[in-house]
């Protein structure tokens, strides 16, 4: 499980970085070439549309809004799958703003191929 709960850090992490040079090395480590994110309402599917993806997420919730992403460290993993929940909070504290909850498929390599974002509340 600490492996799991070492890619579910890293994945948090890569949505709080502000170096956009950072954030593409991590991006590359921690997806496949042509590993996917998914939303209900967008499609990213490469390094490039996932780079967008989450250089937007940050712009708008920890750049300009103040938050940070924090892993709940309830992964589960089992065969190719992993789930987790992540939460959105004040970065100077306070309540929870937002909850989500991913689930993961990874390739052979252990990089994620496929990864499926829900948002709670």
């Amino acid at each position: 499980m600490s492996d799991v709960n070492d890619l579910v850090e890293r994945y948090v992490a890569v949505w709080n970085e502000p170096d956009p040079q950072l954030r593409r090395k991590a991006i590359a480590a921690l997806w496949t070439e042509d590993g996917a994110h998914y939303t209900p309402s967008m499609t990213a599917v490469g390094y490039d549309a996932i780079e967008e993806r989450i250089a937007k997420a940050y712009e708008q919730w920890v750049r300009t809004s103040g938050f940070v992403f924090r892993y709940r460290h309830n992964a589960d993993s089992h065969h190719d799958g992993v789930k987790f929940n992540w939460e959105m909070v004040p970065a100077a504290g306070g309540p929870v703003a937002s909850v989500g909850f991913d689930f993961l498929v990874l390739a052979a390599d252990g990089r994620i191929r496929l990864d499926y974002q829900f948002i709670e509340s």
